[in-house]
């Protein structure tokens, strides 16, 4: 077993982490622009390069954070401008703007779990690892943007699910979005609510995939 030194893992962490946010942000922009949003598209975000949408905070102090602390690490980019009232159907297209980012990331899920399987085949071992992350980081992204917790994916389903009253009252906890999400992981609950459902997944893949 090759022991990385920090600064391998932290690049080895990097590259997975980095394409997990830009190909989220972009699904998002991809799938309002097939609902007669044209808003990224305009602003240049319909695009893969992460340049165009990382944020210092989220992609960059937040997963170093977590990253030294020890704990699952995840992030996240500059959100894709979405013009809401432009969607053909706005309820319905809401939600399917939504669940177009945590579906990339299963996506992404899939091709790292396949990197890994190709690695190990041609005894790469830190493609092995990053294959391993790559998982990890995607599967996370995944679970925590389905949580209901404006302004996370989830919310923005459960929204389309609601009448506008109640629709309009709901998205307003999303002032208080990122205060919820500091406490639940301060308090660990976000760990113990995504952390069963992180490891059963990551088995499933691993399984499938034979690892």
């Amino acid at each position: 077993m090759v022991d990385f030194s920090l600064g391998q893992k932290m690049i080895l962490w990097v590259i997975p982490l980095i394409f997990a946010v830009t190909i989220h942000e972009t699904a998002h922009g991809f799938v309002a622009f097939q609902c007669g949003d044209p808003t990224a598209k305009l602003l240049g975000r319909l695009t893969l390069n992460p340049i165009k949408h990382i944020d210092p905070i989220g992609t960059i102090v937040v997963p170093a954070i977590l990253f030294f602390l020890g704990g699952f690490v995840f992030g996240w980019a500059k959100p894709v401008p979405i013009t809401w009232r432009n969607l053909k159907n706005p309820r319905r297209d809401m939600a399917l703007v939504a669940a177009a980012g945590p579906l990339a990331n299963l996506v992404m899920a899939f091709f790292w779990v396949a990197v890994a399987k190709l690695a190990i085949d041609f005894h790469s071992v830190p493609f092995i690892y990053m294959g391993q992350i790559g998982v990890s980081v995607n599967l996370v992204l995944m679970l925590l943007n389905c949580i209901p917790i404006p302004p996370l994916d989830g919310s923005r389903i459960v929204a389309s699910l609601l009448s506008p009253k109640m629709a309009c009252q709901f998205n307003q906890l999303e002032i208080y979005g990122f205060l919820i999400l500091v406490l639940l992981l301060a308090s660990g609950l976000l760990t113990r609510l995504l952390g069963p459902l992180l490891q059963g997944l990551t088995s499933i893949f691993f399984r499938i995939f034979n690892l």
